[in-house]
């Protein structure tokens, strides 16, 4: 089939993810619509089913699974047999089950999943967990993942026709939990500018005191963290300290990026 436009549709707290979609994009080769939900959600069912339509959805891993607004902004994309590509990116620990649930979802809801890669981005709370990725290498295999899939896609007449792709992860779902950590700004380099507070996916951050979090909205996505022009948000703390010396101990053996595709006969 020839794809005539991809759609991007996704959640990039650090734009990390909208970086790996736009150069399987760009590799593809198509007119690109970009569907940012980071921030908020789509007004209403947003169809992807036109003649020659590619879907690539992507989102960061949280603690195994998806963010939950990524969950309620994927379920209410609707294609009708619309061949899809599902992309998770994570810290270097492990995505879990979230790859096989944006799959789930996008099933459900008229796409065919005709390819999935999970692919490595600094951590979000820890970044000296894979830090500076992803590098060189990874979107060499990010470039390498989208070049297979256009030729997939090239040499399929009717993606109908393709066995179901078995990613890796469980059903039932692992058990979503939420962050003990949240970022906090110095109140005095916060420069009042209000950039966090208009990008905080979850209104955590008040804007009568920019340099505070709400903890119980706050669901540690770091996207204040790279917003903020003063560089004035962090996570830190003694518990933080503590447990940011374990797991960047038990998780800094790098990963590599897994790829999944159908099984042909």
């Amino acid at each position: 089939m020839e794809i005539k436009n991809i759609h991007l549709v996704y959640f990039s707290a650090t734009f990390t993810t909208r970086r790996v979609l736009r150069e399987i994009a760009r590799v593809i080769g198509a007119s690109v619509v970009e569907h940012d939900f980071t921030c908020g959600l789509p007004f209403g069912e947003l169809r992807v089913d036109g003649e020659g339509d590619l879907l690539v959805v992507g989102a960061p891993v949280y603690a195994g699974r998806l963010p939950v607004r990524a969950a309620r902004a994927f379920g209410m994309l609707r294609g009708a047999h619309t061949p899809a590509v599902a992309v998770c990116v994570y810290g270097n620990r492990d995505y879990d089950d979230a790859l096989v649930e944006e799959q789930d979802i996008i099933e459900a809801n008229g796409f065919k999943t005709v390819a999935a890669g999970a692919f490595i981005g600094r951590h979000c709370i820890f970044p000296k967990v894979a830090a500076g990725r992803p590098d060189a290498d990874d979107m060499r295999k990010v470039a390498d993942f989208a070049s297979r899939c256009a030729d997939l896609l090239g040499r399929t007449a009717d993606v109908t026709s393709l066995p179901r792709l078995n990613v890796k992860g469980n059903r039932p779902y692992k058990q979503g939990g939420a962050s003990t950590f949240s970022p906090v700004g110095d109140k005095d380099a916060c420069s009042r500018c209000m950039t966090c507070v208009s990008q905080c996916p979850m209104e955590a951050i008040p804007a009568g005191s920019p340099w505070t979090t709400d903890g119980d909205r706050c669901i540690a996505c770091g996207r204040c963290v790279v917003v903020c022009p003063e560089r004035s948000r962090a996570f830190g703390g003694d518990a933080y300290r503590g447990f940011e010396a374990k797991f960047v101990s038990a998780f800094s053996v790098r990963r590599e990026p897994e790829t999944f595709f159908p099984v042909l006969g």
